[in-house]
């Protein structure tokens, strides 16, 4: 891939990680916004990391705003809706495992693409433009027809598209619904990044190389099938590899390791990367992002 401007599209919500003895932490995070987060990390300072998405007029969404500038994420397509609010999650961690309780009913996000004209000119120029199915999960469905059809206008125009299904069937109004969305929005995709045990339910997928083959078969140039611990398959018509992570030396809290693997493997890609290359710095990345609280880790930490 070759190409200095990335835009990211989706839902940047408050999230209060942490909770021992009821102490939380306030943050801000999101599945794209995430992805953009890492990418903004391992990029050079000729790339440009815009991220698209709607917030309010009120105190948390001007800091968000103030958020993602001070840390070189561009806000200069974020929507303004003042009747709306960022969207709201809670991090619970029992016995190991991560529990969320979210309010996201009165998220601007929900509106990010009822603007057409704004959600086009957000796309302009892009080199390449990242997003998932919780961008498209929710939105209302002549929204997602807006969302998908600026996306295409964007490839026609030379953007590289990239897309993590991230199922979420709670945010969805069927399964039917959700599976037939992600597969026409991935038919439109040049890099889709799949979760093997998220896709397998829905899809019967009975492995890796199934959930890849099924988006190859789409027309999509290059899947890459995230696994958790087990091996990464990173599949073209012409090529597969296997890659798996190293042993987790500590880990803390999973959430945003997805997304954080993204962001590693798509910086690797557009730094001129091999696909070998790109998923052992993903699998790099995620792993420095599992050994910390959040969803977002200090750049410094990631070399």
């Amino acid at each position: 891939m070759t190409g200095k401007r990335i835009v990211s599209i989706g839902e940047c919500m408050i999230e209060m990680s942490g909770g021992e003895d009821r102490n939380y932490r306030l943050g801000y995070a999101g599945d794209t916004l995430n992805t953009a987060w890492y990418l903004r990390a391992l990029l050079s300072k000729d790339f440009a990391v815009d991220y698209a998405t709607a917030l309010g007029s009120d105190r948390y969404s001007d800091d968000i705003r103030a958020f993602l500038d001070t840390n070189g994420i561009g806000t200069g397509h974020i929507q303004t809706i003042p009747s709306r609010r960022p969207g709201l999650y809670m991090i619970h961690q029992d016995k190991g495992d991560r529990h969320f309780t979210y309010w996201r009913d009165n998220s601007a996000a929900k509106l990010l693409a009822d603007d057409k004209e704004a959600l086009g000119k957000a796309v302009e120029g892009a080199s390449l433009v990242y997003f998932s199915g919780i961008t498209l999960a929710i939105l209302a469905p002549k929204a997602r027809g807006r969302l998908l059809g600026a996306i295409v206008k964007a490839r026609d125009n030379g953007a590289k598209i990239a897309f993590d299904t991230n199922l979420r069937p709670a945010l969805w109004s069927s399964e039917r619904v959700m599976a037939s969305v992600l597969t026409a929005a991935a038919s439109l995709c040049d890099i889709v990044l799949p979760t093997h045990s998220d896709e397998a339910p829905l899809f019967g997928d009975k492995s890796v190389e199934e959930t890849a083959e099924r988006y190859l078969e789409l027309g999509v140039e290059e899947v890459v099938v995230k696994d958790g611990s087990n091996e990464a398959l990173i599949a073209t018509a012409h090529e597969r590899v296997k890659m798996a992570p190293p042993p987790a030396k500590n880990v803390i809290d999973a959430t945003g390791a997805g997304d954080s693997f993204n962001g590693g493997y798509l910086s690797a890609r557009l730094m001129g990367k091999s696909i070998a290359e790109a998923a052992e710095n993903a699998h790099r990345v995620a792993g420095v992002v599992i050994g910390h609280k959040g969803a977002l880790v200090d750049p410094k930490l990631l070399g």
